[in-house]
């Protein structure tokens, strides 16, 4: 199974409940919702899908498949955007 980690060259910032995570590399920047900033932060430490839909879970009472799905998506979009590194087994 994967682990996800946030770039090392990705900083974030809360602001009330959203966020904005800059990639110093790209030096492009993303505003985050409140699911995305609980993820982000999250993968400070490297993390599998099943980590992360356990934190979303406990953050904000939903489901596992709505916390799954809410995972998954962000995840293939951190991913392509470069904001997180996927390692180990796909």
């Amino acid at each position: 199974m994967p682990r996800y980690a946030r770039h090392p060259n990705v900083r974030l910032t809360a602001l009330e409940g959203e966020g904005v995570a800059l990639h110093l590399d790209t030096r492009r920047y993303f505003t985050l919702n409140e699911t995305g900033l609980t993820i982000l932060e999250a993968l400070k430490e490297p993390r599998t899908i099943d980590e992360l839909v356990s934190v979303l879970m406990d953050k904000f009472e939903v489901a596992p498949g709505v916390a799954s799905a809410a995972a998954r998506a962000f995840l293939d979009h951190c991913v392509a955007s470069e904001l997180v590194i996927a390692t180990g087994e796909p």
